[in-house]
């Protein structure tokens, strides 16, 4: 059977719709629970209007389940985009609202923030302060991230790509809290110019999750052309796999890599994770750019090699005097 032509059976659409009401109850849920931190710290109820992307989700769901066969769109995710058109704003107001607070007390004591870090996980919500709410969204927005995408549905990607996409989820979370973490040295707890550049970065890496960065298109077949060279539909300068490797480079590590150099040679910034991460980078990014080179190699390889095989030179003689001329076509 075609695979543009598969029967829709009415007990796979109803787990489809199941699982985008549970994905985007998740994202919700998270989204709600961000901006009612936000308005109690602030205290101005005109913050509650960051809930418009979440309300807009109510839309977006059945505007997809309408318009897509799977459920899901191919390269980019609404839903994820409008969870995140409503945390990262709520985000950053809270450390905003942070570093007035640590401007108008002054920096706190190490003995202070060792209490901070040693705060009973069975303590009462209403009792923590707004510093461990920050810290605890933070978190907790990269766990409902990588949740969501498991929980809503596949669309167009196998299994494998969905796996490959949540472990990179995870890989990108990790680097991403780093972040936050060093809004917390005593070098640069005050410095409002490095804090507002590390929301940026934060910004700019979380632009990631709405793409599927492991989709990839269909191979199509390439017809051979009377003088020995290939023709096909995909003209890109560069494959899927370049693009996503491109993007993670422009989007993540080499930012990160930036801000991370200046932090330890500007501000002083030296510690166990910060040099781990910075190495981290370096050598994710090394690894990427060689992958895309392997890669691009690759892609200008094969049509050489199909060339060869369907036809040489016409006219050119072999070793016996002969033409060797021919050609794949019969």
């Amino acid at each position: 059977m075609a695979p543009w032509f598969r029967p829709t059976f009415p007990g796979g659409r109803l787990r489809d719709i199941l699982l985008a009401v549970l994905s985007r109850a998740l994202f919700a849920a998270h989204g709600v629970v961000s901006v009612w931190r936000v308005v109690v710290d602030v205290g101005q109820p005109i913050y509650w209007l960051l809930l418009a992307g979440i309300a807009l989700l109510a839309v977006e769901m059945p505007v997809t389940l309408r318009c897509t066969r799977n459920a899901e769109w191919r390269w980019f995710s609404p839903m994820v985009f409008l969870y995140l058109s409503t945390v990262i704003p709520s985000i950053w107001f809270l450390e905003l609202n942070l570093l007035q607070t640590k401007h108008r007390s002054g920096v706190p004591s190490a003995n202070d923030l060792h209490l901070l870090a040693h705060i009973p996980i069975a303590a009462d919500l209403a009792q923590l302060d707004p510093e461990n709410w920050a810290t605890g969204l933070e978190q907790t927005m990269l766990i409902v991230l990588v949740l969501g995408r498991w929980l809503m549905p596949k669309g167009d990607m196998s299994r494998d790509q969905l796996s490959q996409l949540l472990m990179a989820y995870v890989g990108l979370g990790a680097d991403i809290l780093d972040v936050f973490d060093t809004f917390r040295e005593p070098e640069v707890r005050t410095n409002r110019a490095v804090v507002l550049a590390g929301l940026g970065l934060f910004t700019w890496a979380l632009m990631q999750f709405p793409l599927v960065l492991t989709q990839t298109s269909s191979p199509k077949p390439r017809r051979p052309l009377e003088d020995g060279r290939t023709k096909g539909t995909d003209q890109s300068c560069c494959s899927s796999e370049a693009w996503s490797l491109m993007l993670t480079v422009g989007l993540q590590d080499g930012p990160f890599l930036v801000y991370r150099l200046y932090l330890m040679a500007r501000e002083r910034v030296l510690n166990q994770l910060m040099i781990f991460f910075t190495c981290k980078n370096i050598l994710v990014v090394l690894l990427e750019i060689y992958r895309i080179l392997v890669v691009q190699c690759e892609r200008a390889r094969l049509p050489q090699e199909s060339q060869n095989r369907c036809a040489t030179p016409h006219g050119e003689e072999g070793p016996e005097g002969g033409s060797r001329g021919h050609s794949c076509q019969s």
